[in-house]
């Protein structure tokens, strides 16, 4: 038993040895433990769990018996084996060839024959300058920035036509091999497209929370549902898959992503950093490490390289594209390529009175028939949008960043 000084300086090592509270999150971070409500929906209804009928084969994810990924027998294929995560040893505790490693300096007495070699050698003086610079004009280190616009103008990629038609291609190619299964949530026998939607719109939440690009929401998304296309997952574990595939789109696609910790801290602590980061290496062995999967933003992004827009009609057309995430129902079974070609009409349409320009028909292969039913579809989801159980995308872009594009009130018809 510590008495006196030893145990107060005992107190003191304890509590500086007590890891802070992650960053990032300020009116987070002032909540009570155990006051935050996340995805409260999908943790109420465990208990209401009527079992499937279905059976199941467990498939361990991790060393824990109570994470486990259930796949149903029959309906998911066949029986997948479970395996094991091998890290890569650290270069300190990995052994040394041949006992020693190699001596990668020169020594002395070579480094000094080599001075000797080179102070021997006749070597003719430099060839003097027929123009020297004139350096009463100023610094040499002075650019002309005209200049350098004007090559910054001449190597900018997306303006090249020889480059855009290949990039376009190839993003049309990858859409195809990084599609999600349209009709993969009849097959999970625990979780519905509510809650995939309750999901997504907290994601939203945490994209906002740590200011996080629009892209990595995309990605986020988008590794979610190829994850649910091939695994049967538990609804306890739905946030879990989703707390991974953020923290996977963040290293990504941001400069600075979120630590780990963050993402544990914004669960409210219901998953632990190991079960989270056990996630991640499931959610990439799954999707096989193809993670640059092209998106809606991405192609909005083409679009507008062909037909300029202002920033309303542009951030309007972003705007249509995330409240099409929320919904796995209908917009699963459109490629990103027609769900941003849609967003552009409806949003040019709505600010400008325009229509589906004819440089982007030669472009895509799109007309106004073929695009048709994701226009109706769309148009749709945008005039219900004030309806919608799901607000956190409409609450973001009423911000004056994005022109508050989501009180702009949508054209009762389109001009199809």
């Amino acid at each position: 038993m510590l008495t006196g000084a030893a145990a107060a300086a005992s107190d003191r090592e304890n509590q500086e040895n007590v890891p802070p509270r992650p960053k990032g999150a300020p009116h987070l971070a002032a909540a009570a433990p155990g006051t935050r409500t996340v995805l409260g929906l999908l943790r109420d209804n465990q208990h209401r769990l009527v079992q499937p009928q279905v059976p199941l084969c467990q498939v361990p994810w991790s060393t824990n018996d109570e994470n486990y990924v259930s796949i149903p027998v029959g309906k998911m294929g066949i029986k997948q084996p479970a395996f094991t995560i091998h890290l890569d040893e650290p270069e300190s505790t990995r052994p040394k060839k041949n006992g020693a490693p190699k001596k990668t300096l020169l020594s002395e007495e070579y480094l000094g024959l080599e001075a000797a070699v080179v102070s021997l050698g006749s070597r003719k003086p430099l060839t003097p300058i027929d123009n020297p610079m004139d350096l009463g004009s100023g610094s040499p280190s002075i650019m002309d920035m005209s200049i350098v616009q004007e090559v910054e103008e001449r190597v900018n990629v997306n303006h090249v036509p020889d480059y855009v038609e290949d990039i376009f291609k190839y993003l049309r190619e990858m859409e195809m091999k990084c599609r999600p299964k349209v009709g993969y949530m009849k097959k999970q026998p625990d979780i519905t497209n509510n809650m995939r939607a309750i999901l997504v719109d907290w994601l939203v939440e945490v994209g906002e929370e740590y200011r996080l690009q629009n892209e990595t929401l995309h990605l986020a998304v988008n590794y979610i549902d190829r994850f649910l296309s091939s695994m049967s997952v538990l609804r306890g574990k739905l946030q879990l898959v989703g707390t991974a595939a953020m923290l996977l789109a963040s290293k990504f696609e941001e400069i600075y992503p979120p630590e780990v910790a963050e993402f544990v801290y914004i669960t409210d602590d219901t998953y632990t950093k190991k079960q989270v980061l056990r996630m991640e290496h499931l959610v990439l062995k799954v999707l096989s490490f193809d993670l640059a999967a092209p998106t809606i933003n991405q192609f909005l992004s083409q679009y507008f390289l062909h037909q300029p827009a202002n920033s309303q009609v542009e951030n309007l057309a972003t705007y249509l594209g995330e409240l099409s995430l929320i919904d796995a129902d209908p917009f699963l079974k459109y490629l990103p390529s027609v769900i941003a070609a849609a967003a552009f009409h409806i949003a040019d349409y709505t600010i400008t009175g325009r229509t589906w320009p004819e440089c982007l028909v030669e472009v895509t292969g799109y007309t106004i028939e073929s695009l048709q039913p994701c226009l109706m579809d769309l148009h749709t989801t945008y005039h219900r949008a004030t309806q919608h159980t799901q607000q956190s995308v409409r609450e973001k872009y009423k911000a004056i960043k994005y022109n508050a594009v989501s009180l702009i009130e949508p054209p009762e018809r389109l001009n199809l």
